[in-house]
């Protein structure tokens, strides 16, 4: 068993939010050394961001923070001073990946770009965040996660299926919870992963270039194929020809009876047999064309039952089915449960909270411990006077200058 497949690499990061820091937190959880790089005295903005322990707001117990830095090292610098600069410099000479994820053009402004560090560390692999990538006509364009979520085109199908037949009024809406945030992030993380191997082949670093916007466009790629190739346009109209999301008296089920077969087995499991054999719905073909009327009977079955009653009924006959799990019910699942998916780490501030582990488990790596997300500042001493030989009155007197 080796102790963690990235034991001895050693990451510096200099990101904001969620993108960076759900790239390097995976690559932490593997067993790599990451040094995360905060503005003095506020942070990371996601420290700002709730869920908060009883609602009381704190930058030491953002929920949001704690998830994304656990098994992290936190020292505070300004780069945008000259100490500050020289320091990052000095900080990035002993990484082996560099993640930035900050406003465009920030790291050219401060002289801080893969070309000037490149010269002090060859073999550093540096990988870019950015709204829209390092080059283009958007290349410098300042983005929320709606702009570049929207900018994919996956907003524009939101919200579809019940929410569109609920309120066929509502305007495009962008995912919940900065989906497109982390689609950037575990790209970045394949990209960084592929990088580092390809550093061992060849001996040298490169430069990384990940977009947002490209982030969530590339997992679109069967609507952008569908209007290319046959002239299809998909929006929140989108729906089942028949089939698809029904409200039941606990929440919502999606029954999708696509074949004949499972047609008949949900005939059966309906308890209303005459159904298989109705000329309204005995072939795909036939559903198709009543497709209300097969949703009317299926809405009307799925309204009178619990949703999990639903999904064991209909589930072992084949037909496919799901239901619509709440974050209480996904936090309590067996099945998690049983992988041990959901691990408490202990935080000096906010207490015991679970937090969701690695989705992929290795048969040759040891299960490392977990440490919880770094106090703001908490590693200055060690990283700063330990390993770049900063004496501890230097130290003070860059404080105080507000440099860390």
């Amino acid at each position: 068993m080796v102790p963690g497949l990235f034991s001895g690499i050693t990451i510096l990061e200099y990101a904001d939010f969620i993108s960076g820091p759900y790239c390097t937190r995976l690559l932490a959880d593997l067993g790599a050394r990451v040094i995360k790089v905060e503005a003095p005295d506020i942070g990371d903005s996601a420290r700002s961001y709730g869920p908060f322990p009883d609602d009381v707001p704190n930058p030491e117990r953002s929920g949001l923070f704690l998830s994304q830095n656990s098994n992290k090292e936190s020292v505070t610098l300004d780069p945008s001073v000259a100490e500050g600069q020289e320091i990052l410099v000095r900080l990035a000479a002993m990484a082996d990946l560099l993640v930035e994820d900050t406003q465009p053009g920030t790291m050219q402004t401060l002289g801080l770009d893969y070309p000037t560090l490149h010269l002090s560390n060859p073999a550093l692999v540096y990988l870019s965040i950015t709204s829209y990538g390092q080059d283009g006509p958007k290349s410098r364009w300042r983005a929320q996660h709606i702009n570049t979520f929207h900018a994919s085109g996956e907003g524009y199908t939101l919200p579809g299926g019940i929410g569109y037949a609920t309120f066929p009024e509502r305007g495009p809406v962008t995912a919940g919870a900065h989906l497109g945030e982390y689609d950037a992030g575990l790209q970045a993380a394949i990209a960084a992963v592929a990088a580092l191997y390809a550093r061992e082949l060849w001996g040298v670093g490169q430069h990384i270039d990940i977009s947002k916007q490209e982030a969530s466009l590339v997992l679109n790629r069967l609507m952008l194929a569908q209007f290319l190739g046959q002239g299809r346009r998909t929006d929140r109209s989108r729906t089942y020809e028949y089939g698809g999301i029904y409200p039941c008296s606990d929440g919502y089920v999606i029954l999708y009876p696509r074949e004949d077969r499972h047609w008949q087995s949900l005939a059966a499991i309906m308890e209303q047999p005459e159904l298989a054999e109705d000329d309204r719905f005995r072939t795909r073909a036939d559903r198709i064309r009543h497709g209300g009327e097969v949703n009317r009977v299926l809405g009307a079955w799925a309204a009178t039952l619990q949703k999990e009653d639903i999904y064991y009924r209909v589930a072992p006959s084949g037909c496919p089915a799901a239901y619509f799990a709440t974050a209480a019910e996904v936090m309590s699942s067996p099945q998690l449960s049983a992988r041990d998916f959901f691990r408490e780490i202990d935080h000096p501030q906010a207490g015991r909270i679970p937090h969701p582990s690695l989705p992929f488990a290795f048969s040759q790596a040891a299960d490392l411990p977990r440490r919880p997300a770094p106090l703001l500042g908490q590693d200055n001493e060690r990283v700063y006077c330990g390993e770049l030989g900063i004496t501890r009155t230097q130290l003070a007197d860059l404080r105080r200058s507000g440099v860390v």
